[in-house]
């Protein structure tokens, strides 16, 4: 499957997952609409079917309309004469079950004397229990002398309640979208992490095969009869087997100790070293384009001195490599803060932001096309960064495309 084919199918996958999102919702936002609009009829129709009840009790004339909705969940009732709160309640809970009204309400009787609901109660329909209320803060009108208000507190509970099915459903959905986009990701993980094996694979192929050309050349010369009587010769292609023998087990330890890390089973000889002897050490296998500044007043610290030894070589390894014209690579030791930083600075392509984190991904390395023009797996950042992290030090990158690049080993001082 091509990267392009993959693309298309995530920008589809993505809309799909954001159309049935987008459309569940809707539909859901329509049902408890829909839900509402059906309460409110119904508890308008039994208002006005009270104040009938109510007029006709007390023979006087209603407007065509008494029921006025102030709020999604409060209804004023007109009823034109003083009403006994007992046929209030009477009225009310007979009219609200002979219309499938099942739900809490409260009732504020008014009184014009006052100006204020005199009278307030809680009820049911679905028991008989009753309770005064506090209607101080009820909306008041000044249409009606006489009226009486009825407010239901639990409506928006009631009416999600009878969507128990539709939201079920719904989260059901998205339940199985959300299942969906994580097998999708974890898909595509797994292609890139197969596509990261597979260059792994051709980059390590790439590296073993020539140092095992060049003893396979070695060991064919060294073979031939002639060999003996060219003492200078024989010893110039031993030393070449000896060199690439190295080489190869000194790529086979830094696959193997890549391994042991990321098991986090990378094995440390903790001992008080010095840094200085160890860089110079080193520095002394590179030739003048590598630059010391040890300018660290402390730069004694408790460290495993082959994996250290390995970071730095490989942050030295890596400045040469990507630099390929003119390198001034310098290596630098400073002491700030209580910590002894070293950096390791080059003058080549430089990284561009948006892989300085990757670069400490294993096998990553950055795309340059079908090229191997740099050698190496792609595991010398990430070793280098499991070796700071095994010792709980910090890594730092500092580095802008065609400028290069500027890392940087923090570790905390520890006296004794």
């Amino acid at each position: 499957m091509s990267r392009n084919t993959i693309r298309l199918l995530i920008i589809l996958s993505t809309l799909s997952i954001i159309g049935v999102i987008i459309t569940q919702i809707y539909w859901v936002r329509k049902a408890l609409d829909m839900r509402e609009r059906q309460f409110n009829q119904r508890a308008h129709v039994a208002l006005q079917e009270v104040a009938n009840d109510l007029s006709k009790l007390n023979g006087v004339m209603l407007h065509n309309n008494p029921v006025e909705q102030l709020s999604s969940n409060y209804f004023l009732v007109n009823t034109n004469a003083m009403v006994d709160p007992a046929l209030v309640e009477h009225y009310l809970k007979n009219r609200f079950q002979q219309n499938a009204i099942v739900s809490d309400f409260e009732v504020g009787i008014y009184d014009c004397a006052s100006n204020k609901m005199f009278y307030g109660v809680a009820l049911s329909t679905r028991n008989d229990n009753k309770k005064p209320t506090q209607t101080a803060n009820w909306l008041k009108s000044n249409k009606y002398p006489y009226y009486f208000g009825v407010r239901f507190p639990s409506q928006n509970i009631s009416v999600i309640s009878d969507l128990r099915g539709w939201i079920g459903s719904s989260l059901l959905v998205l339940l199985a979208v959300s299942f969906f986009g994580y097998a999708l990701f974890v898909i595509l993980r797994q292609r890139q992490l197969t596509e990261v094996q597979r260059d792994f694979i051709n980059n390590m192929t790439h590296e073993l095969q020539t140092p095992i050309a060049t003893i396979r050349i070695a060991a064919d010369v060294l073979n031939t009869p002639a060999i003996k009587d060219q003492p200078e010769r024989l010893k110039k292609y031993t030393s070449i087997v000896k060199e690439e023998a190295l080489r190869l087990q000194n790529q086979v330890e830094t696959v193997l100790n890549m391994a042991k890390a990321e098991k986090n089973s990378l094995p440390l000889t903790i001992e008080w070293l010095d840094v200085h002897q160890i860089i110079s050490s080193l520095a002394n296998k590179y030739e003048i384009n590598l630059t010391l500044h040890l300018n660290a007043t402390e730069p004694y610290i408790h460290a495993d001195r082959l994996h250290l030894s390995n970071a730095i070589s490989n942050l030295i390894d890596n400045a040469f490599k990507y630099t390929p014209q003119n390198p001034d690579i310098h290596l630098e030791t400073v002491s700030q803060n209580g910590s002894l930083i070293i950096i390791v600075r080059d003058n080549g392509i430089g990284i561009a932001p948006e892989h300085h984190r990757k670069v400490f991904d294993k096998f990553y390395r950055v795309s340059t096309g079908n090229i191997h023009n740099v050698k190496g797996f792609g595991i010398g950042l990430s070793y280098v960064q499991q070796i700071v992290k095994a010792h709980h030090w910090k890594l730092d990158l500092k580095s802008e495309l065609g400028k290069g690049s500027e890392f940087k080993i923090k570790i905390p001082l520890k006296k004794g």
